[in-house]
């Protein structure tokens, strides 16, 4: 069953947008009127000044990958972040870890991890959904490059803009 909102009945100055028109006047000049008595700034002039130590806790930046304190990779090549990525800007070809390999309990590694940054959306379900912790959005919102092939930021780069995480992997855990 649909619930009909009612709108409220606008007075005849209210119509004209006068009122609205004045307001925003005002703000303006109160803007130019704290800039020009250097109270406070409006703007941040960008290169010269960041957000760095301004971002708030819950900020999503840009994905990356880590790999754990022993410098092994933590992703298993499951691909949830791939199928669960809304603008599909990332892309996982998973190989076969060799059988005579100490690790060939786990099966699979990525062979090649891409992302996308151009399509990225920084929604985080990446991060959220990888069950090896070896996806993490960093505080970063400066991504740039000359073309659109820099863009696409392959497994090494993810691995040396990523870093290193500690804590539990399940993939290296000889009791699973």
């Amino acid at each position: 069953m649909a619930i009909i909102v009612q709108r409220p009945k606008l007075k005849w100055w209210e119509q004209l947008y006068i009122p609205a028109l004045f307001i925003g006047m005002r703000v303006t000049l109160g803007h130019l009127v704290s800039i020009l008595s250097r109270k406070t700034k409006v703007t941040m002039q960008y290169p010269e000044e960041k957000w760095d130590e301004h971002l708030p806790e819950h900020y999503r930046g840009a994905p990356a990958l880590v790999t754990d304190e022993h410098d092994r990779e933590r992703c298993v090549a499951c691909q949830l972040c791939e199928f669960i990525c809304p603008p599909r800007a990332i892309t996982i070809k998973p190989e076969e870890i060799p059988g005579d390999d100490k690790w060939a309990k786990v099966e699979k590694r990525p062979r090649t991890f891409d992302i996308d940054m151009i399509r990225c959306i920084y929604c985080g379900l990446c991060e959220e959904v990888c069950p090896e912790q070896a996806i993490f959005l960093r505080k970063d919102y400066a991504i740039t490059g000359t073309s659109r092939a820099e863009m696409v930021h392959d497994k090494e780069k993810l691995y040396q803009i990523g870093g290193v995480r500690v804590g539990l992997v399940n993939k290296w855990n000889e009791l699973k």
